[in-house]
């Protein structure tokens, strides 16, 4: 009777639908007694074809797909006959068993199947073409999707998505569930992707009291990281307190005592002034020990010898058979002088010739060179323009994940005398802490960005709080030479830097920057994708996906991020019947331009890396992408480490350069309008730029400077830790 709660039991034959992370599913069921196939919609946290179905709920007449079993709760067994167990095994639940040898499995092996990869999985080796290597994995795999399948249904139980139980378990192992149920606020700390707020409402759920101690310190640290997105090395105790009290039911004397706790277990770190800071251990000890490496490295003799400057710099231009501008004679000399030295210029000032030039000074004189840069598409232009090998600051201190740590410390520092690092400005505080610490005392460092772009993304502005502290060496470069003076990027992007508007070639004419006017979102899309699809690549003879890189001021929005690369997918690869696979509100295609979004050192992939899909199996239940030259797998577990990169915000791309760019601009990106955000944008493009919005969005970018500070002592930290007079430094005839 329609309204009563009735049961249904069958066999899932197909799975039309599931989202891992609601656990809504459109399942087509094998139903005894009833002719063909019995649609089931319902949500249960994980399901595979194959596995036997009971069902509680109600049947219901939906207009536009006809009658269906709506449940209220579902629960799946595994399968019991032959042909359940074939499907349930060849659908991907097991690494190393697709329908192939599920098939073979099942014939020797029968109703027993499932016993024997549960109990005797050696007995699998009676199956030709299933080694040794093959048992392990499906050993392993096995033992793990029963495990992952009880964390999932623990969270689902608490109302909570699913999608990470594979990390969750391959964090915490076995006891995933126990360690989770007696501390849900670890999955903070502990797991990427899973935030204060989803663990608070677990810990909700789990009937954890809203003032207790645990809760409060996890508050405190989720404020604190917070802050560190925002740019803040520490933060004042005050403020911290008093953002923290927004976390509802959390008395501010559990608060207080909180902070007590963290700071005698030495995870907070009380700064003492007026107003005293707060910092989490890890971003104060690495913004001490920038100021201890510099001090280190100043105290020691520049490893060149004494030398006639203006007789080597001769020299240093016959070798690249070009003649030095004045500026660029002055900055090399200060190399000569600086143990650390900070050379800054806009495009076209002439920073990349003063580092060949650099290259060129040492290594005449049989002194070893290194060079990095934050990205792997920095370090590979460097290369290029330099021809010499440069390496990413990650690979170049060789980090170790069997060692958990870079191999490159200061007791096993880098082997040489000079290091160059490139795009210098996007080096947070920790960062450039693990690498100064690996210079060893005798070396000098040059540090080559642009204080007019973007800061890093990461805490701190350690390259504007090293030139302010006037501790260190600096050359500024500001001559524009002719020839980067006829690129309208150049010259577009030094206006942008002066608060000019910025001149555009004429359309049709030659030139290398354009803007295009167009002042509705609607406009504003169907512009782009005409460039993208059409205008760009028949003129310029650019790839779509290869060469053109779109850059958005910001990740929502009609023209953010998000939109975009939905929409640019549909556009550059639609469904052709290609493999795909749907994880963390992205479906993923074979021939998807994809980013990474954090540093993962098992992979050796870094955040901002952009990578090609090239297959992606069920069977394995993986997904491979291309990287510059290697290929990636990934768990089907492990894509929240992946988005789409049609289309990426100004901040992701820096450190990369690309053929050509284009930057939809309107004035929904209000709050992110500014103008070193336009500059940057700009800068990213190699052989064309095209603006693409309204006049108004880009004068409010020009207009408006970015006067905020970011929370750090580094100056003060680096003027107390290096005696060294700022005459001393600035003076180019010392």
């Amino acid at each position: 009777m329609p309204g009563m709660a009735q049961q249904l039991s069958g066999i899932i034959e197909r799975i039309t639908f599931h989202n891992p992370e609601t656990g809504y599913a459109v399942l087509r069921v094998v139903v005894r007694g009833r002719r063909g196939l019995t649609t089931v919609v319902g949500r249960i946290a994980s399901v595979h074809a194959g596995e036997q179905l009971d069902a509680v709920g109600e049947w219901i007449y939906d207009p536009q797909h006809g009658e269906q079993f709506r449940a209220e709760s579902l629960r799946c067994l595994p399968p019991s006959t032959v042909e359940g167990i074939e499907k349930y095994l060849a659908s991907g639940l097991v690494k190393g068993i697709g329908p192939k040898y599920a098939r073979k499995i099942v014939e020797v092996f029968g109703e027993r199947t499932l016993q024997v990869i549960d109990e005797s999985p050696t007995f699998l080796k009676e199956i030709k073409g299933i080694g040794p290597q093959r048992i392990a994995q499906i050993r392993e795999s096995w033992r793990q999707q029963k495990a992952v399948r009880d964390i999932m249904i623990f969270l689902q139980s608490h109302g909570l998505g699913t999608q990470r139980a594979v990390r969750i378990y391959k964090t915490y192992g076995d006891q995933a569930v126990t360690i989770v149920r007696e501390n849900p606020y670890r999955l903070a700390t502990d797991i990427w992707g899973v935030g204060f707020k989803t663990a608070d409402e677990l810990g909700t759920r789990l009937g954890i009291d809203p003032a207790s101690p645990k809760r409060a310190q996890a508050a405190l640290r989720y404020i604190l990281q917070q802050t560190q997105q925002e740019g803040h090395v520490g933060y004042p105790e005050e403020e911290v307190v008093q953002r923290t009290l927004t976390v509802p039911d959390l008395p501010e004397s559990v608060i207080r005592e909180a902070v007590e706790l963290l700071r005698h277990e030495e995870e907070l770190v009380r700064e003492p002034g007026s107003p005293p800071w707060l910092y989490l251990k890890p971003a104060f000890l690495a913004e001490l020990g920038i100021a201890r490496c510099v001090a280190r490295l100043q105290a020691e003799p520049h490893p060149l010898p004494r030398l006639h400057v203006e007789s080597e710099l001769t020299r240093v231009e016959q070798a690249m058979k070009l003649q030095l501008a004045p500026g660029q004679r002055e900055a090399l000399g200060q190399a000569t002088r600086q143990k650390v030295l900070v050379l800054t210029g806009g495009p076209g000032t002439g920073k990349s010739t003063i580092v060949r030039g650099l290259l060129q000074l040492f290594s005449s004189r049989h002194l070893r060179c290194a060079l990095c840069a934050p990205t792997g598409r920095a370090a590979k232009r460097l290369q290029e323009t330099t021809g010499r090998e440069a390496k990413t600051i990650h690979r170049l201190l060789e980090y170790d994940v069997s060692f958990g740590g870079f191999r490159r410390t200061a007791e096993h520092p880098l082997e040489c005398e000079l290091l160059v690092v490139d795009e210098a400005s996007m080096v947070d505080v920790p960062l450039m802490y693990q690498l100064l610490r690996a210079v060893p005392r005798y070396a000098c460092v040059v540090l080559v960005g642009d204080t007019d772009q973007l800061p890093s993304v990461g805490p701190g502005t350690v390259l504007a709080d090293l030139i302010a502290s006037g501790v260190v060496g600096v050359a500024r470069l500001t001559e524009i030479f002719r020839q980067a003076q006829q690129s309208w990027i150049v010259r577009a992007a030094h206006a942008v830097r002066l608060g000019q508007l910025p001149d555009s070639a004429p359309a049709g004419g030659d030139g290398d920057f354009y803007f295009i006017e167009a002042n509705t979102p609607e406009k504003i899309l169907e512009h782009l994708l005409t460039l993208v699809r059409q205008r760009i690549p028949h003129r310029f003879g650019l790839d779509p996906l290869r060469d053109i890189q779109i850059l958005a001021p910001m990740n929502r929005s009609e023209l953010g991020t998000q939109s975009l690369n939905l929409r640019l997918q549909e556009v550059l690869n639609p469904p052709r019947g290609q493999a795909e696979v749907q994880r963390f509100g992205w479906c993923f295609r074979v021939g998807d331009k994809v980013m990474q979004i954090r540093n993962d050192y098992d992979k050796d992939v870094f955040n901002g890396d952009v990578g090609r899909v090239v297959s992606i199996d069920d069977a394995q239940r993986e997904m491979l992408v291309h990287f510059d030259g290697r290929e990636v797998r990934y768990d089907f577990g492990e894509l929240d480490e992946l988005v789409l990169s049609y289309a990426c915000t100004i901040h992701k791309s820096q450190g990369s350069e690309y053929p050509a760019v284009v930057i939809p601009l309107h004035t929904q990106h209000f709050i992110m309008l500014q103008r070193n955000l336009l500059y940057t944008g700009i800068t990213r493009g190699k052989q064309l730029v095209v603006v693409v919005g309204s006049r108004r969005a880009m004068e409010l970018a020009i207009r408006n400077v970015d006067t905020s500070r970011r929370c750090s002592q580094l100056t003060e930290r680096l003027r107390k830790a290096v005696i060294c007079p700022k005459e001393s430094i600035t003076d180019s005839n010392t």
